[in-house]
Order: C-alpha cells, then structure tokens, then sequence
C-alpha cells in the first residue's frame, strides 16, 4: 500500500456494500470516512467495528447530490483524517417506474444521486490525487445499464451507464498523474436495496446465489490497491456468471 498520506472515503458507506468496503478498507489501514445520508445509525455501526479491531473512522453527513454539501464533508474529512486519496463512490438509490409512467422528480433524484453525485465527489478530490501523483477513484455502477436492462429502470440504468462513462473519461485525464478511475458493476447483491427479489432470479444466475457485500468489497480493495496501477478506465463484472 502507498504512504499513509491520506485516507479513503466511502460514499453510501452505512450498510451494504459501503459499508462492507469501509470494514476492508480498514483492514489494509486506511482511515476511513464513512460518508451517510439519512441512516447515521448505519454509519455509526460500522465506524465503531472499524475502531473496535483497531482501525481510524469517522461518520460524515452529506447529500452527494448537493454539491455544497459535498464541499462541506470533504473539508471535515480532510480537516480529521487528511487528503482523501482513495475514494469509493457507492451512494445510490433507486425509484423504479415505467417510463411512460416515471415521474419528472423520480428520473431527477435517481440521476443526481447516482451519477451527479459521483461527479461532485470525484471532482472535488482529483485535484490533490493529481498534486499528489496518487489516488484511486472507484465508481460503484451496475450490470443494470452497463451488461443489461431491467424494464422499470431507466432512471437508474440511465444513471449507471453514465457512471461507466464517466469512469472511462476521468481515467484518461489523469492516468498520467498516478490516478487510477475504475468501476464495479455488481449483478444480484444481497442488500437492502435488492430485498424482495425473487429467489428463481438468485437460481438463474450460473453460481446459483446472489452475492454478497463482502464479495464486492474485495473487488474494490483490489483495484485500489499498488498492484493495480496499471488498471485504470476498467468495468469489473461482479454478477456471479449472470451476463457472461
């Protein structure tokens, strides 16, 4: 791992796969910012198990849709734990709907959630990865809009896709810099988000499951890792065999 000179923040990181991102995270050292919303329960969980096996974490609230919001939690993170070098945009939701039937509000919130808020994030922390020749950026997308479609979702397919896009243009502008920018596109998770979904989908999928948070968790910890320095505007499938 490189120098401690900084730290890596978690987007969404209260439960589910942020959350499991923060516990891995730590466990290679890094201070961790535990960004949340609304379930600052969540966040508090999780910034306890990471103190409880020895490790550096702070909760920190922010809508990452509001961009002063953002400016605001970066300058705590920073002012606790320092530079952000690694940061993991997982913040999503999502607001299911038809198109012909998907209200004006539902594509608004879904877009400026999923896809502007990593933009806000990644804008505002590249800048001293680039001074400091180090950072990883990974965007956490989907097989939804990246691989596949699912008819209801066309805000948040929508949302995804754009976040790959986004990944493979930021990875060009600053490869040179020692910034690295790549994505995982998970498939069927086992989260919050995903309950309700039935079990015949978990059974089509080749592994026969769905996967769960910590599986994501490790794909993330790869890529922002040393030996994947030489990895950057990548998607990393992590669906279990689904769209292969």
């Amino acid at each position: 791992m490189p120098e401690r000179r900084g730290c890596a923040l978690v987007t969404g990181g209260s439960r589910g796969i942020g959350a499991a991102t923060a516990r891995v995270l730590a466990e290679d050292g890094w201070p961790i910012a535990v960004n949340y919303h609304e379930d600052e329960a969540g966040a508090v969980a999780v910034v306890e198990q990471i103190r409880h096996s020895g490790g550096t974490a702070v909760a920190v609230a922010a809508d990452v849709s509001d961009r002063e919001a953002v400016e605001r939690a970066f300058d705590q993170v920073e002012q606790q734990l320092g530079l952000v070098a690694v940061l993991v945009n997982n913040a999503g939701v999502t607001s299911d709907g038809l198109v012909p039937q998907l209200d004006p509000a539902r594509w608004t919130a879904v877009l400026e959630t999923n896809l502007s808020g990593a933009f806000w994030t990644s804008r505002r922390a590249v800048m001293p990865m680039v001074r400091n020749r180090f950072g990883r950026i990974v965007n956490v997308a989907s097989i939804v809009g990246a691989r596949i479609a699912n008819p209801g979702q066309a805000n948040y397919a929508a949302a995804k896709a754009g976040l790959v896009g986004l990944t493979r243009t930021l990875a060009k502008e600053v490869a040179h810099r020692g910034v690295t920018v790549n994505a995982v596109a998970p498939g069927l998770i086992r989260t919050r988000m995903t309950n309700g979904v039935d079990s015949a989908v978990a059974r089509a999928i080749p592994v026969r499951r769905a996967g769960e948070p910590h599986e994501v968790a490790h794909c993330v910890r790869f890529l922002v890792s040393l030996e994947a320095g030489y990895v950057t505007g990548a998607t990393l499938v992590v669906d279990g065999g689904m769209t292969a």
